[in-house]
């Protein structure tokens, strides 16, 4: 099942506010790179469903939260432990990095 996308800052900060480990993979539909990372970040939520919320953000209609981390380029996965950002990969990886990111916070 594909990532779910996160709809707007609300729910984004009530999200971080659960303190569950979080995934969150920044990207736009005009980014190419970003429709390569996509698959990868829906594996990842099939992979790790009871641990991990793994979601994505279209940086286009979520420009404040760009802004508030820093976020210069995409696509960029951000991951996020008790309601803090612990970990950001930026561009395109193999699957193995994402997970193995994911992997040090569990």
């Amino acid at each position: 099942m594909p990532a779910a996308y996160i709809n707007d800052e609300s729910e984004f900060d009530t999200l971080l506010a659960t303190g569950s480990t979080m995934v969150v993979d920044c990207t736009a539909n005009w980014c190419g790179p970003c429709k390569i990372v996509g698959p990868l970040i829906d594996r990842l939520a099939d992979e790790y469903p009871d641990q991990a919320k793994v979601l994505k953000l279209d940086l286009d209609k979520n420009k404040a939260i760009a802004k508030r981390f820093k976020i210069s380029s995409i696509p960029a996965v951000m991951y996020f432990k008790e309601g803090e950002l612990s970990a950001a990969l930026i561009g395109v990886k193999p699957y193995e990095d994402f997970s193995e990111a994911l992997e040090r916070l569990l």
